[in-house]
């Protein structure tokens, strides 16, 4: 029995390895150390360097209360319900809803579509600041003939879908909500700081002309139909109910003429970014670097546990 135990002692004494024998590998490998993690940093700077500049710019706006003095007396309320007719919604629903509108594929693909975005999306890959001119990957498109000339992988084309541009928008456009105050930012980030300022200012103007040409529709058919409904009845304090309500279309239609900022108005404009949002270069180089370090002292480490093992079983 006792013999058996001191068998075991012995084969896990030749398992076990001796944490000086690692430090000491360490040591001897050290050089491999320096050599890998100086590798790596040197790599990481040409990485980090490469990497274009990024700005963001962002607004930020607050929804703006179209109720005050909107509001009819329930009766005429539940006439309106009835009939069918909107007689100003909810300040939160409204902007909701302009805010789903703003970032749904139909929004921004008429907004790619009116701006001819596709090759600022699609094709840049950095931006000169010294000409203020975008960097176009001709690989991608030429600027020469003004033509994709990218292969494109199925079910992708030469020239890019207005899904495929919509799901590279969505990456730079970011928009939100504080569930506190209600404020709302409108942010895009993008190689050229200037561009970056001016789609943030086209989407938010953009998004208030969407929502008050709907607006304006939906009044003036209501205007329409409640005309006709006046000329079909005789009886004087349904006509003057309907007046009223027609004189509520009217105030919305007046409201949505003469209001530029509609739904959202702006609290802080977007402006200009001076510095970078990205990439965080020192950062990187930084993580990269360690990243080579401790690389280069597992493979010390693993080199030197497999001669160990393999001495321990010739022995």
């Amino acid at each position: 029995m006792s013999e058996n135990l001191d068998t075991a002692k012995l084969n896990a004494g030749d398992d076990e390895i001796d944490l000086r024998e690692l430090f000491s590998a360490i040591w001897q490998g050290k050089w491999i150390i320096i050599a890998t993690t100086f590798v790596f940093a040197v790599a990481s700077v040409f990485y980090a360097l490469s990497l274009p500049n990024i700005y963001k710019s962002e607004a930020l706006l607050g929804p703006v209360n179209a109720e005050a003095g909107m509001r009819l007396p329930g009766q005429l309320g539940g006439l309106a319900a009835l009939a069918g007719v909107n007689v100003g919604a909810n300040a939160s629903s409204k902007t909701t809803l302009a805010i789903e509108i703003l970032k749904s594929r139909d929004f921004i693909g008429r907004f790619i579509e009116k701006y001819d975005l596709y090759v600022p999306i699609i094709a840049a890959q950095g931006w000169d600041s010294v000409s203020d001119n975008l960097n176009i990957d001709s690989r991608i498109y030429n600027t020469s003939t003004s033509e994709w000339v990218r292969k494109g992988k199925k079910p992708l084309s030469t020239k890019p879908s207005p899904q495929e541009t919509y799901n590279e928008f969505m990456k730079i456009l970011d928009v939100s909500q504080d569930t506190n105050s209600g404020l709302i930012k409108i942010s895009i980030i993008y190689y050229s700081p200037k561009i970056a300022k001016i789609w943030v200012d086209k989407m938010i103007k953009e998004i208030n002309d969407e929502m008050r040409r709907r607006d304006i529709s939906e009044a003036e058919k209501s205007i329409n139909y409640l005309n006709e409904q006046v000329s079909r009845t005789n009886i004087s304090d349904m006509r003057t109910m309907l007046y009223t309500l027609i004189e509520d279309q009217i105030k919305n239609l007046m409201l949505a003429n003469v209001r530029d900022e509609y739904v959202f108005e702006t609290i802080d404009p977007s402006v200009i970014p001076e510095e970078k949002f990205k990439p965080k270069r020192a950062f990187m180089v930084i993580l990269y670097t360690m990243l080579g370090f401790f690389c280069s002292v597992f493979l010390v480490f693993f080199k030197k546990i497999i001669y160990l093992k393999r001495s321990n079983k010739n022995k």
